[in-house]
């Protein structure tokens, strides 16, 4: 199984990458078979969405060609996102402007909040209501919120016990993903998923 890790940070040495980071680690542990693709939003790396996109021809749809094709391969996603006064980063969003059901459709997903403070749980939200519509990622019920990021998950001891409960709810939510992307599979493989007549959310 692929699964591809998008760390939702612009910054070039973010919490949001670190995280990323330890979530691969414990999916490997989990099963070592697991293939990860990490990929940062670092320097936000694709211009703004515009229809474009579409035209395979376009400069546009060169940039993202790319990044297309990695998010196609993947099996599962985890999408790790900071909080930036109360949101999703724009280029978090703009991401799953560009994606399409061909990359993230009925595909499970993995959503992880980072806070500086005790913050984070808005962009979890917002991801569930507005991140999955036309494209079919599908959101798993278990989420993870990382607060107090600077003092989590840091060296291979927990500090304290949010820490160590912490790292416990990420291994839970992992291998829960996991599993739905095993499962899921057989659902992509049936062809019920390519109805032309219905190719966006209601």
């Amino acid at each position: 199984m692929k699964i591809m890790i998008v760390s939702g940070s612009h910054r070039q040495e973010s919490q949001s990458l670190r995280v990323s980071q330890y979530v691969a680690e414990d999916l490997v542990r989990i099963d070592p078979t697991v293939v990860l693709d990490i990929f940062s939003l670092s320097g936000n790396p694709l211009p703004l969405w515009d229809e474009s996109a579409w035209q395979e021809t376009s400069p546009l749809a060169s940039l993202w060609q790319p990044i297309r094709d990695r998010m196609r391969e993947a099996h599962a996603f985890v999408f790790v996102t900071p909080e930036w006064a109360g949101m999703v980063p724009p280029g978090l969003k703009n991401l799953l402007l560009f994606a399409t059901s061909k990359e993230v459709g009925h595909k499970p997903a993995l959503v992880v909040g980072v806070s500086s403070s005790r913050g984070g749980s808005y962009p979890l939200t917002e991801l569930r209501t507005s991140g999955c519509k036309n494209n079919r990622l599908l959101i798993i019920p278990e989420h993870v919120l990382v607060q107090d990021v600077s003092d989590a998950l840091v060296g291979e001891v927990p500090v304290n016990k949010r820490d160590a409960w912490v790292r416990k709810r990420i291994t839970f939510a992992d291998r829960l993903l996991l599993e739905y992307g095993k499962a899921l599979g057989s659902i992509r493989a049936s062809g019920l998923t390519d109805d032309a007549d219905f190719p966006y959310g209601m």
